[in-house]
């Protein structure tokens, strides 16, 4: 009678080993959105900005690990959400606020408060519905995630470090009105592409790859420069994942209204 407990001891434990790798991985990711808030204190903005894309990195990195190696919990998920509010709304606000924003006063301030609360109420909405099955809507984000979110809000910091910086603007202007859409896309409902299930064909992998490794060694050579034009394709990408989400949408409430017509209702 004994070795049932056993068995069941021995798994929790393998479990519980499963769960540290992508534990650790969220926790480093942690220590590197702080770092970046000591790097934009010193002045070291492009320290900064590297930063907060290697966090934006571990936290893809410890989700797609945890499901790989059946190590998710409760306790990564919340962990990962706080990461997240810490690495992409705590981190990119007061590095825009060193940079520019605290020129502003109060108004500044204010700025970075309310775009880390809609981080933080994304996050929330995303916790809720992450416990949904399986739907074709898995394909979409609801509204702007918290990684993109924390890019957007530092596009132009990272174009003012770039070979974009040709055109002088009013960084007083531009940068709140950044912090404001921003943050109206963070608690949005707008659909943004999720890129979790993307089909690759076997005979196109190595031209996958290929791109992989090309835009990895741009991304060394030119990082600001390659930052700011993956910024500009994600934003382009918006009116195609609306009107796309718009026609699966479309698709799966014909498809429901069909399959009730075929069962009638004799009460």
């Amino acid at each position: 009678m004994e070795q049932p407990k056993n068995n069941l001891k021995v798994i929790s434990e393998k479990k519980n080993a499963r769960m540290i790798l992508p534990n650790m991985l969220t926790l480093i990711g942690v220590c590197i959105g702080l770092t970046s808030i000591r790097f934009a204190l010193s002045g070291e903005f492009h320290l900064a900005i590297i930063a907060i894309i290697f966090a934006a990195l571990f936290d893809w990195l410890d989700g797609r690990i945890a499901r790989l190696i059946k190590g998710t919990s409760e306790v990564g998920k919340e962990l990962d959400s706080l990461a997240d509010v810490i690495s992409f709304g705590v981190a990119p606000a007061f590095i825009m606020y060193f940079w520019t924003l605290s020129s502003l006063g109060r108004l500044g301030w204010l700025l970075c408060l309310i775009y880390v609360i809609c981080v933080a109420l994304r996050l929330a909405r995303f916790n809720v519905h992450s416990n949904q099955g399986p739907s074709w809507k898995d394909n979409f984000f609801e509204g702007v995630p918290s990684p993109a979110g924390g890019i957007l809000v530092l596009t132009p910091l990272i174009v003012s470090l770039s070979n974009f910086d040709f055109i002088k603007l009013n960084n007083n202007i531009v940068v709140p009105a950044f912090f404001i859409v921003t943050s109206l896309l963070l608690i949005s409902k707008f659909p943004t592409y999720s890129f979790k299930k993307i089909v690759i064909q076997r005979k196109t992998t190595i031209f996958l790859l290929f791109g992989i490794i090309l835009s990895f060694g741009l991304l060394l050579v030119y990082p600001f420069t390659v930052i700011s034009v993956s910024t500009i394709i994600y934003v382009l990408l918006f009116p195609l994942s609306f009107f796309h989400f718009q026609k699966l949408k479309k698709q799966n409430e014909d498809k429901n209204h069909k399959e009730d017509d075929d069962f009638e209702d004799v009460l």
